[in-house]
C-alpha cells in the first residue's frame, strides 16, 4: 500500500493523503479523518527515516488565496491544482526541500502574511497567484522578506518572479481549430467570475476569429460559474433565452476552463443538443476529468509539470543566488483535439 494508493481509494490527491499522515494543515477534518481510516484499515504505515545529522529544515511555503469563487477553501482537490501541487511537491524533494502549505482569507490577507513573515516558516515563497490582482501581489511582496514566485498569472510592472501559462497562444489555437473546422456559428462560454487568466484567453480567442473572418456575435457571449462540472440551470436559462429570440444554436462553444466546458457538454445534453454532431465544445487546461466526460473533450493543455518545475527551480535560484533583476516565464500551449469537436458537414 503507498500513498498513491490511498489518495485513488480515498479519492484525494497524494497532496492531501500527506497533509493527512503528517498532521499538515490544509484539509478538512472530515477528508483527514477518511484519509486516516482508510490507511489503518489498510495496514499503511510511512517509512521510518533513520536519524540524520542535526541540519536546518529547508522548506518551500505553498501559499493560496482560497474562497474567491476560482480557487476554493479545498483548492488542493479542485484537479488543475491539485495536478500543480504534486508536481511541485515533486520538484522540492528533487532538491531536498519540503513543501509547507498555508491558505490566506482575503479579507485579512495583510495580517495573514505579516504573521508568516513573522514565523519565518519557509525558506522562500510559491504564491497561486490565479485569483490575484495587481494590488494584493504588490502588497504580498512588500511584506515578505523570504523570495517570492507567483505561478499562474503575471503583472508585468510588478519586481516580482512569475510563471504564468501563454493564455492568449492556447486559446488563439482553440478559435483557429474551430474556425479550420468550418464553424462559422461559434459561442463564447465566459466565467462569471473575472481573473486575468480569462482576459487574456479571451484576447487570444478573439483574435483567432478575426485572423479568419470570424467574431462572436454580441448576443452569442454567455457567462457561468466556473468551479461547476455538473450540468448548470443559469445556462440552460441563457441558451434557452438564446434560442427563444429566433437565433439558431452556434454550431461550436468555446468555454474558458474545462469545467466550464464539461458543464456546457452536460447542459447541452439536457437540452437534447449532440456533442459533437450538433454542437462541438472546447475546453482550456486539460484537467484529467477532460478524459472522462463523454464524448472526450477537445482541450488546450497547459504544461502543469513544466510550470511547477520552472517555479521551483526560479525559487531555488533566488534562494541561493539572489538577483535584484526579475524574471517572468510563459509557458506555452498545445491544443488537444478529441471527440468533443468536429467538422461541418
Amino acid at each position: 500500500m503507498r500513498m498513491e494508493d490511498i489518495a485513488k481509494i480515498a479519492g484525494v490527491s497524494k497532496a492531501a493523503v500527506s497533509f493527512a499522515l503528517s498532521g499538515k494543515q490544509g484539509i478538512s477534518a472530515e477528508t483527514r479523518e477518511r484519509i486516516l481510516q482508510i490507511a489503518k484499515e489498510h495496514g499503511y504505515s510511512p517509512k521510518s527515516k533513520s536519524a540524520a545529522p542535526e541540519q536546518a529544515l529547508k522548506t518551500l511555503l505553498f501559499l493560496a488565496f482560497a474562497n474567491s469563487g476560482i480557487v476554493l477553501e479545498q483548492y488542493y482537490q479542485q484537479p488543475f491544482f491539485r495536478e500543480l501541487i504534486q508536481y511541485i511537491e515533486e520538484r522540492c524533494r528533487s532538491y531536498g526541500y519540503s513543501l509547507m502549505f498555508s491558505s490566506v482569507e482575503p479579507e485579512h490577507y495583510v495580517e495573514e502574511i505579516k504573521t508568516i513573515v513573522e514565523e519565518k516558516r519557509s525558506d522562500g515563497v510559491i504564491l497561486l497567484g490565479t485569483n490575484l490582482s495587481q494590488v494584493q501581489i504588490a502588497a504580498i511582496s512588500n511584506e515578505l522578506t523570504a523570495p517570492l514566485v507567483v505561478l499562474d498569472t503575471c503583472y508585468e510592472t510588478l519586481p516580482v518572479h512569475f510563471i504564468e501559462i501563454n493564455n492568449v497562444m492556447g486559446a488563439y489555437q482553440a478559435g483557429a481549430h474551430l474556425a479550420e473546422l468550418g464553424h462559422r456559428n461559434i459561442g463564447y462560454i465566459a466565467s462569471n467570475v473575472r481573473i486575468h487568466n480569462f482576459e487574456d484567453r479571451k484576447r487570444g480567442f478573439l483574435a483567432a476569429l478575426r485572423d479568419h473572418q470570424l467574431e462572436v456575435a454580441g448576443d452569442g457571449f454567455f457567462a457561468v460559474a466556473p468551479t461547476i462540472l455538473s450540468s448548470q440551470d443559469e445556462l440552460k436559462s441563457q441558451l434557452s433565452a438564446y434560442l427563444a429570440s429566433g437565433k439558431p444554436m452556434p454550431t461550436a462553444l468555446f468555454c474558458e476552463c474545462d469545467y466550464i466546458a464539461i458543464s456546457a457538454i452536460k447542459t447541452l445534453g439536457e437540452l437534447n443538443y449532440r456533442i459533437p454532431e450538433d454542437v462541438s465544445v472546447v475546453g482550456f487546461d486539460n484537467i484529467s476529468e477532460a478524459r472522462i466526460v463523454s464524448p472526450e473533450l477537445s482541450t488546450v493543455h497547459v504544461e502543469k509539470e513544466r510550470m511547477a518545475q520552472l517555479a521551483v527551480d526560479l525559487m531555488i535560484q533566488s534562494i541561493e543566488s539572489p538577483q535584484p533583476v526579475k524574471t517572468k516565464v510563459k509557458v506555452d500551449t498545445q491544443f488537444i483535439p478529441r471527440g468533443s469537436s468536429s467538422g461541418i458537414e
